[in-house]
């Protein structure tokens, strides 16, 4: 238990699942001496991890304020702000918020479980941000929800027993929002990290082996640890998991992260190897765990501190969430629990996603970044052919920076991040603009200014061939198998495949068209998103069918397509292309020469192949 939080000054909440069939929280804030003028009251727009404008006061249902027993009457000043009339008593608002949003980003609640994060319920009272915050987390009724409840958070205890609920506490409002809250009948398990305890809530319907995955995740914790050299101090970290049917997605915190995944990525009994599904929930799970150092601690100027009224822009982007995303999946091999084989296959997808978006020509990865407020997180069927993912190419400019570093001398992007958290892991002052790329090119002794302007600040492609074979590493594109196909692995045949160049889904048995890629066959003969395919040469198609029949055709043959467009049957003339070769499959060259094979050793931290 930690130590105790003056209630004198304290903001005091109160959180109670009141109606999970109507998916209710009820919420009430107290403040002990409000604003002579009339208090203010907002509630953040957005909730960092994830940068888009949510808008959470959305949700908000009804709201009132008391002082003693008297009412209050209630201004909205703005979309998440609200005036009080003056009170010469202390200040209650009770409010009630709807929360039926899946996700891990906001709040739900239903007769299963309840989830939510501080953004979603908890109004802030200007002036008081950096008051303590004391929240009682109350039980529902037992007869409206299934199970025994219990909580699972790590906000620090007040009153509290371990995972039951009661009081609980935080030092500021921007600690109390940094822990987000899990209840309901859930699975428990722990293993120990660092030397501190790491706990595993799961709630849903599941079969895992807790066993597995527990000793999985210790590998994968033990290393980040080891590779920061220490844990960020804290009592213990959470992995709060969702199961649903095909869910996935994480958020980070500063002591644990919400993380949404699909029954069949956990591990089940008697699995001996780790198979795609799973391999894919460890690496949501390392990517999440390693924002403890990444973004949590170091992090962008922009966001210290964070302003939650307003979009915070920066460029940097890349480094926070690529270089992360980079190391995600080489952690998994570096902490021995996929093969070097296996870790080629993830990379080779990373850059197939890459290759199959034309948006990577008219976007570069620093305006990516600047611009996901608007574009990243409010992407359309034209998203491939408009925007780069800062994700997937700052992955892969993590990748270009660490080969070319080791290329140059004894210095690695290993020794570039270690610094970063060495010099700002402990500094309220966040990384400005441009400081990672100058910490590098210092480390190195070598002038990146080329470098990054051409792949992070243009919109060049890292030279990853090049760098690639360096290690010993073969780079091969060949056309995709199918539209399912995500790279990575052999070809089962070299056959060029024949494409409408656009996606499609089923919609009444017609192909309903979807992204309409760049010079491809359907965006150069007028094909548009949302057209519905009905026949090919004035025989009859379903989506189903759709390719069989275009198989039929070979490169240059041009069909008559009929489709309509909204209500109106259109004709276009559409001459076939053969897939691109947008399929990338890596794999250890075995006549590589002792060099490149030592690099490589080096590089991924495994035995020489």
């Amino acid at each position: 238990m930690n130590t105790e939080t003056d209630t004198d000054t304290a903001i005091l909440y109160s959180v109670q699942p009141a109606n999970p069939a109507a998916h209710l929280f009820v919420v009430t804030c107290t403040v002990q001496n409000p604003a002579a003028e009339g208090q203010l009251f907002s509630l953040p727009a957005w909730i960092p991890g994830s940068y888009m404008i949510r808008d959470f006061a959305r949700n908000i249902m009804k709201i009132e304020a008391w002082s003693g027993k008297r009412k209050l009457s209630l201004t909205k000043l703005d979309k998440h702000t609200w005036q009080c009339s003056p009170g010469s008593e202390p200040l209650t608002l009770r409010y009630e918020v709807y929360a039926w949003e899946l996700s891990v980003r906001s709040a739900h609640l239903d007769q299963l479980h309840g989830f939510f994060n501080g953004t979603s319920l908890f109004l802030f009272p200007h002036g008081n941000e950096s008051a303590p915050c004391i929240v009682d987390i109350r039980p529902p009724a037992e007869q409206s929800v299934r199970g025994d409840w219990r909580v699972a958070t790590t906000l620090p205890r007040k009153s509290a027993a371990p995972y039951r609920f009661g009081c609980y506490q935080a030092r500021n409002y921007d600690e109390l929002i940094d822990h987000p809250v899990e209840m309901g009948d859930f699975t428990l398990a722990t293993f120990e990290a660092g030397g501190t305890p790491h706990d595993i809530v799961i709630t849903g319907h599941h079969r895992a082996d807790i066993e597995r995955l527990c000793r999985d995740l210790q590998r994968i914790c033990q290393h980040h640890i080891d590779f920061f050299g220490e844990l960020p101090p804290m009592e213990r970290y959470l992995f709060l998991v969702m199961v649903t049917g095909d869910g996935y997605g994480g958020l980070e915190h500063r002591s644990s992260t919400a993380l949404l995944c699909s029954r069949n990525q956990l591990p089940r009994r008697g699995m001996d190897e780790i198979d795609e599904n799973y391999r894919s929930f460890l690496g949501l799970c390392s990517h999440e765990y390693f924002h403890l150092w990444n973004v949590k601690r170091i992090k962008p100027a922009a966001f210290s501190p964070y302003d939650l009224t307003r979009e915070n822009y920066t460029r940097q982007l890349w480094a926070f969430e690529g270089i992360t995303a980079y190391y995600d999946d080489l952690a998994l091999l570096r902490s021995g629990l996929i093969t070097k084989q296996s870790y080629l296959e993830l990379l080779g997808q990373t850059i197939s996603r890459l290759l199959r978006g034309s948006g990577r020509f008219k976007q570069s990865v620093a305006d990516s970044s600047f611009d996901a407020w608007i574009k990243f997180y409010h992407q359309d069927e034209n998203a491939p052919n408009a925007i780069v993912s800062y994700y997937t190419k700052g992955a892969l400019i993590a990748l270009a920076l660490d080969l070319t570093l080791r290329l140059n001398g004894d210095i690695s992007l290993d020794d570039v991040v270690t610094t970063l958290w060495k010099e700002y892991g402990n500094r309220p002052q966040g990384v400005a603009e441009g400081a990672i790329e100058a910490l590098a090119a210092t480390l190195a002794g070598i002038d990146l200014g080329d470098f990054f302007d051409r792949y992070l600040y243009g919109t060049e492609d890292p030279p990853l061939e090049q760098l690639l074979s360096r290690f010993g590493i073969t780079y091969t594109l060949r056309p995709a198998e199918s539209d399912s196909d995500k790279g990575g692995e052999s070809a089962r045949d070299d056959k060029s495949r024949i494409t409408l160049g656009a996606t499609v889904t089923d919609r009444n048995g017609m192909a309903s068209v979807g992204t309409v890629f760049d010079n491809g066959a359907a965006q150069q003969a007028g094909l548009a998103t949302g057209d519905l395919i009905c026949a090919i040469d004035n025989v009859r198609i379903t989506c189903a069918s759709l390719q069989q029949q275009i198989d039929r055709y070979a490169a240059g043959d041009t069909v008559v397509l009929h489709a309509f467009r909204h209500d109106h049957l259109m004709t276009f003339r559409v001459t076939l292309k053969n897939a691109p070769a947008d399929r990338c499959v890596l794999a250890l060259n075995e006549r590589a020469d002792s060099p490149a094979r030592e690099r490589c050793s080096d590089w991924l931290k495994s035995p020489a192949f």
